[in-house]
C-alpha cells in the first residue's frame, strides 16, 4: 500500500517539498497543520518508535518555520533516553532547538545527561557536552559540574575542547564554581592542539570575569604559558590546518591577546613580562592582509590597556597611524576610535598623526568624518589652535551640507575655548558665519554679539567686516542677523571708518549703503520674524544715527503697518511714530546698547545647557555687582519667592529675617524685572533667550518692562526707578512712550494714578482731559512691619463704589544710622487677591529716619466679605555694599478689606 503523503511515515524531504510547493501562506499552514496532526497521532500510538526520530526531525523543521511544536518536547526526552547514537543525536538536537533553560521539562533530562557524560563512546559524550553547553541552567550546572571536571582530564582532544566550552557556560551560570576550574584551565594551556588552546583561553577569560581570586591565580600561573603560546604561534611554520591568508591561526592570536590584556591591566609585573612578545607581534605581523590587521588591532588594544612602556605605546599609535592610510573604511574607523582613547594616555604621539587625521575629516564616509572631527577637537591646544582652525574653516567651504552643522559647531567651540585674541576670534567667527551661517546655532551668534559689545576697540573693524561679508554672503541667516545688529549699533563707525586697524584696507560706505544693507536683509527674509524684527530695530536706530535718511527709513518701516504678523505690525506702527512724532526723545531713546556683561552671559549660557537643573533654581551664582544697569536703574535682588509665595497657612506669622540675597538671572537683571520664574505677565521665563529679550522680539510690551501687571496669587516685583509708570486696572491700549514725552510725563516723585479705561493713541501722549477717578473713605494707617532696622507703614484708602478694591500707600523708614541703597519691596498675596504695584519714589532710604521711600499699590479681593486680606512682604537692600533681606507677614489689616 502507498503511504498517505501526510501520514507520520512521510519522509522529511517529502514534507519539505510539499511545504515549498505551497503557493500561499494559507496552503502552507494547511500542510503544516495536517502534518502536525499526523505527528500527534503517531506520538499517541504505540509501535511507532522506529518513526520517532523522523517525526522529531520534521518537528524541528516546522519549529524553524515559526509554528508551535511544544507537544513534541517529551519526544526529545524519549529519544535522548534511547540507546542508539542516531536517536540520541536527533534527541539532543531537538532538545537544544525546542527547549531552553527556562523550561521546567529540562529538569527531567538531567539524569540522562549525567549518564551520557559517563558513556564510553566519545561521540555520545560529545553530544551531551554540546547540549549542556547550550541550554545548561544554574541547577543543572551545579549537578553536572563534577562530570565536566572529569572530562577536562580526558585524553581525547575533542572531548577536552567541548568540556572546556561547556565549563564556560557553567562558570557564567554559577560564578561560585569558578575556583573548581582554575587549576584545570591553567593545565589546558600546556596542550599543543589549537582547538583545545582556544577553548582553554576562552575558559580563562571567563574565569577572570567571574572571580577576582581566579584573576590573581591566573596572573601567577598563566602568564608564562600565554607568552609561550603567542611566541610559538607567531614563529610557527606554515600549517595548512591553521593558516588564514598566510597568517598562522589568527583566531588563537586574538584570543590570547585579549586574555593578556585582561591579566596585564593594572598589574605592572605582568605587563612588563608581556612587553617583549607584544613588540614582536606588533613588528612582525604583516598589515597587507585582513587577518594581519585584526591581530595588529588587538595587539594595539592590549598595549593601550596594560601598563606598557612609553616606547611600546608610541609603536602602537604608529600602527594606528598606518591604519588611517588604509583604504578599508572599517580599519580607519576602528583606528580613530582607539586614538580617541589613546589621546588621554600619550597626546604627543597622537599629535604626530595630526595631518592624517585632518585628511580623514574630508573623507567621503560620513561616520569617518564625524569620528575624525571629534578626534581633531580633542587634539586642539593653545599651540596648534590656529593652524587646525584654519584647516577646518578652509574645508567648511566645500563640506557636504549634512556635515556642515557638526563642523561649524566644533569650529565655534574651538574658537571660543582657545581664542587668546579677540581679533582672531572675530575673524574666525566671521568666516564661519560667511561660509555656513545657516548652520550656526543661536547661542553662538548671541555670544558673538556679546563679545563685540565688550570689544570697544574692535567695534569699527567688526561692523566693516560684517558689512563686507554681508555683500558677498547675504543668504547666510546668522551672518545677516549679526551684521544688522552691528550696523544698527555702530552705523556711524561704518560710514566714517572709525577705529581703523593698521592692516585694514579702508572702504567707502555711504549712509544710503548702510540702509540698503539692512533693507536687503529685511526683504530677503520675509518669512523670518526674528530677522525682520531685528532689521526694523536697526532701521529705527539708523534713523537717529543718520538723520538725513529718516524719511526713507520711515517709508521702509511703514511697509509693515498692515503686516499679518502682529509683532511686525506693532513695531512698524510704533517705530514710525517715534520717527515722525517723537524726534525730541529719539536720540536718547535710541542710544547704543550698554556693554553686556560677558562673564554673566557665559554663566547664563552654561546654566541653560544643564538639562538636569530645575527651571526655578539658578545653576550658577553670579556675584553681586557684576552687572551695571543704565539710566540709574537699581539692580534687583533675586531672592527666591518659594517661601514668600507659600500662603497655604495665612495665620502662621513669618518672623522677619536678614540674609544675603542671591543675585538674579542676568537677563532679568538687565531688563530690571522680577526674580520669580513663575509664568507671570511681565516676567519672561528663565529659558527666554537674552538677545530676543534685548531686541524685544516675540514679546508683548509688558515683557519689555514698560507695562507690568501680575496675575492673582503671584508675586510682583518692580525695580526702583525714577521714571513713573501708568498702571491700568484692566489691560487696554495706552501710550507706551507717553511717560517719556514732556506733555504726559510726571515728576520722579509722583505717584501713578489709575486711568479710566479708554482707547488712546498708542504713541501719542495722554490728553489733559483724561478723567481720573477719585479716592474716598480713608482708613486708619497700620504698621505693617517693624524690626530693629526697618519700619513700614501702610496708609489705606477704599475705591469709591468698589468695596473689593483697596489702594495702599507704603512708607519705608530706616531705623539705623546707615543708609540703605538698592532698596526693593516685594509682596505676595493668595490666589483670590490681585496685586498691582506702582514704582517706588526712590531706591535709597536715608539713615536715622531722616527721610523715607514711598510706594503705592492696589489690591483687589475677589472674595470680599468672605476672606480677609492677607499679604506677605519682602524687602531687599544693601548696607555698605552687603546684601540684606527682611520678610514678614501683614496680618493686622482692618476688617472688611
Amino acid at each position: 500500500m502507498a503511504l498517505n503523503p501526510f501520514s507520520s511515515g512521510t519522509r522529511l524531504r517529502d514534507m519539505i517539498r510539499a511545504i515549498r510547493a505551497s503557493k500561499t501562506a494559507a496552503e502552507e499552514r494547511a500542510v503544516v497543520r495536517r502534518e502536525c496532526a499526523a505527528i500527534r497521532t503517531a506520538i499517541s500510538e504505540r509501535g511507532q518508535e522506529e518513526l520517532r526520530h523522523r517525526n522529531m526531525a520534521k518537528l524541528m523543521f516546522i519549529h524553524m518555520l515559526g509554528y508551535p511544536t511544544h507537544f513534541g518536547q517529551m519526544e526529545c526526552l524519549k529519544l535522548i533516553a534511547a540507546v542508539g547514537y542516531p536517536e540520541k543525536r536527533i534527541g539532543y538536537l531537538g532538545l537544544m532547538l525546542l527547549l531552553d533553560e527556562r523550561q521546567e521539562v529540562l529538569m527531567l533530562v538531567t539524569n540522562s545527561l549525567k549518564q551520557d557524560l559517563n558513556h564510553s563512546s566519545p561521540f555520545i559524550v560529545g553530544l551531551a557536552l554540546c547540549a549542556l553547553g547550550n541550554i545548561c541552567s544554574a541547577e543543572m550546572a551545579r549537578d553536572l559540574a563534577p562530570e565536566v571536571e572529569k572530562l577536562l582530564r580526558s585524553r581525547d582532544v575533542n572531548t577536552k575542547k567541548k568540556a572546556a566550552l561547556c565549563s564556560v557556560r557553567i562558570v557564567r551560570k554559577v560564578p561560585d564554581l569558578a575556583e573548581n576550574f582554575m587549576g584545570l584551565a591553567a593545565s589546558l594551556l600546556k596542550e599543543k592542539h589549537h582547538g583545545v588552546l582556544i577553548s582553554a583561553v576562552q575558559l580563562c577569560t571567563e574565569l577572570c570575569k567571574a572571580s577576582k581570586d581566579a584573576l590573581e591565580y591566573l596572573r601567577k600561573n598563566c602568564i608564562e604559558g600565554l607568552v609561550r603560546i603567542l611566541r610559538d604561534v607567531s614563529n610557527s611554520s606554515y600549517a595548512p590546518e591553521y593558516d588564514v591568508a598566510g597568517i598562522s591561526d589568527p583566531f588563537l592570536h586574538i584570543r590570547v591577546l585579549k586574555l593578556m590584556r585582561m591579566l596585564g591591566q593594572g598589574d605592572a609585573d605582568c605587563s612588563e613580562y608581556m612587553n617583549d612578545i607584544l613588540a614582536q607581534v606588533a613588528t612582525k605581523t604583516e598589515s597587507n592582509k585582513n587577518a594581519g590587521n585584526a591581530i595588529l588591532y588587538e595587539c594595539v588594544e592590549t598595549i593601550m590597556g596594560i601598563e606598557a612602556t612609553s616606547g611600546l605605546r608610541v609603536l602602537a599609535i604608529n600602527i594606528l597611524g598606518r591604519f588611517l592610510s588604509n583604504r578599508d573604511n572599517n580599519i580607519r574607523y576602528v583606528a580613530l576610535n582607539i586614538l580617541m582613547r589613546a589621546i588621554t594616555v600619550d597626546t604627543q604621539a597622537v599629535q604626530r598623526h595630526r595631518v592624517t587625521i585632518l585628511e580623514c575629516v574630508k573623507d567621503a564616509d560620513a561616520s569617518i568624518r564625524k569620528r575624525a572631527l571629534e578626534l581633531v577637537f580633542l587634539l586642539v591646544n593653545d599651540t596648534n589652535v590656529k593652524p587646525l582652525t584654519k584647516e577646518l574653516v578652509d574645508y567648511l567651504d566645500v563640506a557636504d551640507p549634512d556635515f556642515k552643522e557638526d563642523l561649524t559647531a566644533k569650529i565655534c567651540s574651538i574658537t571660543e575655548k582657545f581664542s587668546q585674541e579677540k581679533l582672531w576670534y572675530l575673524d574666525q567667527m566671521f568666516k564661519v558665519l560667511s561660509l555656513a551661517g545657516n548652520h550656526v546655532k543661536d547661542d553662538v551668534w548671541h555670544a558673538l554679539i556679546v563679545v563685540i559689545s565688550n570689544a570697544s576697540e574692535l567695534q569699527g573693524y567688526a561692523v566693516r567686516s560684517l558689512y563686507t561679508a554681508l555683500r558677498a554672503y547675504s543668504e547666510q541667516g546668522s551672518l545677516l542677523r549679526v551684521a544688522v545688529w552691528c550696523i544698527g549699533e555702530y552705523g556711524e563707525m561704518l560710514v566714517n571708518n572709525v577705529g581703523m586697524l593698521e592692516a585694514e584696507p579702508p572702504i567707502t560706505v555711504t549712509e544710503s549703503d548702510a540702509v540698503d544693507a539692512v533693507e536687503l536683509g529685511f526683504n530677503r527674509y520675509s518669512a523670518d520674524v526674528t530677522t525682520r524684527s531685528m532689521c526694523l530695530v536697526a532701521l529705527l536706530k539708523l534713523s537717529s544715527r543718520f538723520p538725513s535718511m529718516s524719511e526713507r527709513i520711515k517709508l521702509i518701516v511703514a511697509q509693515n503697518k498692515e503686516n499679518m504678523v502682529l509683532e511686525l505690525q506693532q513695531r512698524s506702527i510704533e517705530f514710525g511714530s517715534i520717527i515722525q512724532r517723537h524726534q525730541s526723545i529719539r536720540s536718547s531713546l535710541l542710544e547704543r546698547m550698554p556693554v553686556l556683561d560677558e562673564a554673566a552671559y557665559l554663566v547664563k549660557r552654561a546654566s541653560a545647557t544643564q538639562a538636569t537643573t530645575p527651571a526655578y533654581k539658578p545653576a550658577s551664582r553670579v556675584t553681586p555687582g557684576d552687572l551695571k544697569l543704565p539710566n540709574g536703574v537699581a539692580k534687583p535682588a533675586a531672592a527666591p519667592l518659594v517661601d514668600l509665595l507659600d500662603l497655604s497657612s495665612d495665620d502662621a506669622p513669618v518672623p522677619s529675617t536678614s540674609a544675603t540675597t542671591t543675585p538674579n538671572d542676568f537677563l532679568q537683571d538687565l531688563l530690571g524685572i522680577g526674580g520669580t520664574n513663575l509664568p507671570t505677565a511681565g516676567v519672561p521665563s528663565a529659558s527666554t533667550d537674552i538677545l530676543m529679550d534685548l531686541l524685544s522680539i516675540g514679546s508683548s510690551p509688558s515683557q519689555n518692562g514698560l507695562l507690568d501687571s501680575t496675575s492673582p496669587g503671584q508675586a510682583e516685583k518692580k525695580p526702583v526707578s525714577a521714571v513713573p509708570q501708568v498702571v491700568s486696572p484692566v489691560p487696554e491700549p495706552i501710550d507706551l512712550l507717553g511717560s517719556l514725552s514732556s506733555s504726559a510725563s510726571s515728576s520722579a516723585g509722583t505717584k501713578s494714578s489709575t486711568v479710566v479705561p479708554q482707547v488712546v493713541d498708542l504713541l501719542d501722549g495722554l490728553s489733559a482731559s483724561t478723567s481720573v477717578s477719585g479716592l474716598e473713605d480713608a482708613l486708619p494707617s497700620i504698621t505693617a512691619f517693624q524690626s530693629a532696622t526697618l519700619k513700614i507703614v501702610f496708609d489705606l484708602r477704599k475705591q469709591l463704589g468698589k468695596p473689593q478694591e483697596t489702594t495702599i500707600h507704603a512708607t519705608f523708614t530706616n531705623l539705623t544710622s546707615t543708609t540703605y541703597t538698592d532698596f526693593i519691596f516685594q509682596a505676595a498675596v493668595p490666589k483670590f487677591i490681585q496685586l498691582r504695584l506702582d514704582p517706588a519714589s526712590g531706591n535709597v532710604v536715608p539713615a536715622s529716619g531722616k527721610g523715607s521711600v514711598t510706594q503705592g499699590f492696589n489690591v483687589t479681593n475677589s472674595q470680599h466679605g468672605q476672606k480677609p486680606l492677607a499679604m506677605r512682604i519682602r524687602m531687599s537692600y544693601k548696607v555698605n555694599g552687603e546684601d540684606r533681606l527682611e520678610q514678614g507677614q501683614v496680618s493686622n489689616f482692618p476688617l472688611g478689606l
